[in-house]
């Protein structure tokens, strides 16, 4: 079932979530519901704090970047099968020296800022068995995990933007959480009347 992503504004986006147990209820429904509405909005990444939930858990399914021809064969292979659910994390490592790269967010849509952040990490996490694992990321699939983690310690990529670039965008963001913005997926407006399907 396609879930409604949470807009800008909302409190819940700005809490730092719960760890969970394998008895969470309909864990099994919630990771499902979140994978066909990442790719319904065709994400790359959805923690659950974006439709709602205050749990420490996010997916990131890179393969459509692996289509951008400016990354290597094998950088393409290595992102085209990348696809992970993570429960529970805890970033352990963020090394290197940052890089930018434009980031949006499906909870902010029609807004792209550059964001710095280290190229590599090593993070902590269980999978849907609730088997623990520490592995180490780079690149491209290391800022979408960067990304997504965030999200669950309530933050956002406009919160690592310059405080000129906040001011600019103010208006922007003001108007998203109103529901004063066009996307052609299901979202849910913290400000808005209206709800949208």
């Amino acid at each position: 079932m396609i879930l409604p992503i949470v807009a800008y504004g909302d409190p819940v986006l700005k809490k730092r979530a719960i760890e969970i147990t394998p008895e969470h209820p309909n864990l099994e429904q919630i990771i499902a519901n979140m994978y066909e509405s990442m790719y319904g909005a065709f994400g790359v990444g959805l923690a659950a704090p974006q439709v709602g939930l205050s749990i420490r858990l996010f997916l990131v399914d890179t393969a459509p970047f692996s289509d951008d021809e400016s990354y290597s064969v094998e950088e393409q292979a290595q992102l085209n099968s990348f696809k992970r659910t993570f429960i529970n994390p805890k970033m352990l490592d963020e090394s290197g020296e940052e890089w930018s790269f434009n980031e949006g967010c499906l909870s902010i849509p029609n807004v792209r800022e550059e964001v710095l952040r280290k190229p590599t990490i090593k993070i902590e996490y269980q999978d849907e068995d609730f088997k623990t694992h520490v592995e180490e990321f780079d690149g491209l699939i290391a800022r979408v995990i960067q990304h997504e983690y965030d999200h669950i310690e309530g933050v956002l990529f406009t919160d690592k933007v310059s405080s000129l670039k906040k001011r600019l965008l103010k208006g922007k963001l003001s108007n998203i959480s109103k529901g004063k913005t066009s996307v052609d997926y299901r979202m849910r407006f913290p400000n808005s009347s209206k709800k949208r399907s």
